[in-house]
């Protein structure tokens, strides 16, 4: 079982990698389950009681996935430190996991969450750049296994990349 945790701001990229890795790794006869935060968010809302909350059952569903037959769950939409080791609380330890830090500019960003009409409050330019400007100092405390800065690198190259960096784990791990 491999895990490949996604993590990085709004409108980096993530939710892109991840769908398009997914479908990568079921061409290639994996099992995959893709795990959004987001879409655990979305179960609970407009009353979702924090995205602490979210977070955490987000966890939990990719542990819960990571202890089945699948080979390989894909996890996203978290950004700090603190929550990826929250996740890691959730999932299997025999599990290879890969941490991939996924960041782009500000620029980029705010051209993506603006064409973009289901994001909320991340179509405002302030809270944006904020989480831009948080972000530059959060991924130096992410131990991740791989950077990928999704305006230099295409969709089709992060998701060869990260192909690359499961089998290094799997190679190693077993």
């Amino acid at each position: 079982m491999t895990i490949v945790l996604l993590v990085g701001p709004q409108a980096s990229g993530k939710s892109t990698l991840a769908s398009a890795l997914g479908e990568e790794l079921r061409r290639r006869g994996e099992l995959v389950a893709v795990v959004e935060l987001d879409q655990i968010a979305a179960m609970a809302l407009p009353t979702l009681p924090g995205w602490d909350n979210a977070a955490h059952i987000f966890g939990l569903v990719a542990g819960q996935w990571a202890r089945t037959d699948l080979t390989c769950v894909i996890a996203e939409g978290i950004a700090s430190q603190e929550e990826v080791s929250n996740f890691l609380a959730h999932v299997p330890t025999a599990a290879a996991l890969i941490t991939i830090a996924v960041t782009t500019t500000f620029e980029a960003a705010w051209v993506r969450a603006q064409a973009d009409p289901s994001r909320g409050t991340s179509r405002d330019h302030r809270f944006l750049r904020e989480r831009y400007e948080w972000w530059s100092n959060e991924m130096a405390r992410i131990d991740s296994d791989l950077l990928l800065d999704t305006s230099v690198v295409s969709v089709a190259q992060g998701v060869r990349l990260i192909v690359g960096a499961i089998g290094s784990a799997r190679s190693s791990s077993g």
